[in-house]
């Protein structure tokens, strides 16, 4: 069949339907999408209001007890501006949609995916939620683990991945070989990297989730000289003071402290369990606070805790010093969010197009320069990225 030319927007409408099939961590979360950016008068940075469930307290007995609905939003910058610079002539756009696809846009949006799905991977770090399983191969029952705390957290039971670590997916294959079910079809997702579903998860392979190096700090305790928790519930405490010296904690690593548990989301009861929390700006042995998340709430509706630590109470790190950390992420969709925008169009350019799917916006501009007679080409997405609701979330470390 005789090649056509290749317009702007089937260009466009391939590079995205590349994208989308390598992004199989941002396609599996929560992807918002503002076309407000494109609009004149815009500005690069705008912020997205992303609002959080209310929480309230359940009255016991005929007296009337009102509470406040105190609306929660968090902020999501749509802020980063990554592309790939190309050349390709107008020789090239007679080339049939394969053939262009394979020589030039798999490669550069292979790349582009690397990159986006990279930096959101980051948000791995901002997970409290963990199943340790440090030292050995990953089995079915941590899975099962990771699923518990979900459901402990009243996660939905739809919509949830588990994204493997490349050795994390050669221990499940191995172990749960047959068990399996063919999920190139589930919800249309054709990805790269899904291996199945079983046990309520789509499981999927990646090769980007970030590695760190814990903290010096041993696996054992410090002591916490004072606790605080600011009245009323409309903040709390996320700032852990403490004295004495144990090692380093880095960003990532997760703590426990005696005699604070975990509560029920809903009834408020003491489940027995610790509350999990994760470090999130780098603390030297020597520092006054440990910056931790998720803020401490010991009453109304944004209840988390049973109780407050009292004076003394040791601080617990569960993972040995200096040890190399890869985790596998266990989450629903609604854990985290990607947002894109409309990057707006010049005009009086040689080629260019802009193309929506599945809440990624991407732009293609091309240009001619007549001083070395070339066609310049740019592609451009504008994203930012922000985990909203940690608690549907958990990371499992093995190996």
């Amino acid at each position: 069949m005789a090649n056509t030319m290749l317009t702007p927007t089937m260009v466009t409408r391939e590079i995205l339907r590349v994208l989308h099939q390598k992004l199989n961590f941002v396609g599996s979360i929560n992807t918002q999408y503002d076309d407000s950016f494109a609009k004149s008068g815009a500005k690069i940075g705008t912020a997205l209001k992303i609002r959080l469930p209310n929480e309230y307290v359940v009255r016991t007995g005929a007296t009337l007890s009102t509470q406040d609905t105190a609306e929660i939003s968090t902020t999501l910058t749509v802020a980063t501006q990554k592309g790939v610079d190309l050349n390709f002539t107008s020789v090239d756009l007679t080339m049939s949609l394969d053939d262009f696809s394979k020589r030039i846009i798999q490669p550069a949006a292979s790349v582009l995916a690397a990159a986006i799905e990279a930096d959101a991977l980051t948000m791995a770090k901002d997970v409290y939620n963990t199943v340790y399983n440090v030292g050995s191969a990953l089995t079915f029952a941590k899975v099962l683990g990771a699923r518990k705390i979900l459901v402990d957290n009243l996660c939905p039971t739809g919509d949830l991945t588990a994204l493997l670590a490349t050795q994390d997916t050669v221990d499940m294959v191995d172990g749960l070989k047959g068990l399996f079910q063919d999920s190139s079809a589930i919800k249309q997702q054709y990805r790269e990297g899904i291996l199945g579903r079983t046990g309520g998860f789509d499981f999927v392979e990646n090769t980007l989730i970030a590695s760190w190096t814990s903290g010096t700090a041993t696996s054992g305790t410090t002591s916490v000289t004072t606790r605080t928790v600011v009245s009323g519930g409309t903040a709390g405490l996320s700032d852990i003071p403490v004295s004495g010296t144990g090692g380093t904690l880095v960003v990532g690593d997760v703590i426990t402290i005696s005699g604070i548990n975990r509560c029920h989301p809903e009834s408020k009861a003491d489940t027995g369990v610790a509350q999990q929390f994760v470090v999130t700006s780098a603390f030297t042995g020597s520092a006054a606070t440990i910056a931790v998340q998720p803020t401490i709430f010991t009453s109304t509706g944004r209840q988390n805790v049973f109780t407050q630590a009292a004076a003394g109470s040791a601080i617990i790190k569960s993972v040995p010093a200096s040890r190399v950390l890869t985790p596998s992420l266990f989450f629903h969709k609604d854990a985290f969010a990607f947002a894109t925008a409309d990057l707006q169009m010049p005009e009086g350019v040689d080629f260019s197009a802009r193309q929506v799917m599945d809440g990624i916006s991407i732009r293609i501009v091309r240009q001619y320069t007549i001083s070395d007679d070339s066609f310049p080409c740019r592609l451009d997405v504008l994203y930012g990225y922000k985990t909203i609701r940690p608690q549907l979330a958990c990371k499992v470390i093995s190996n």
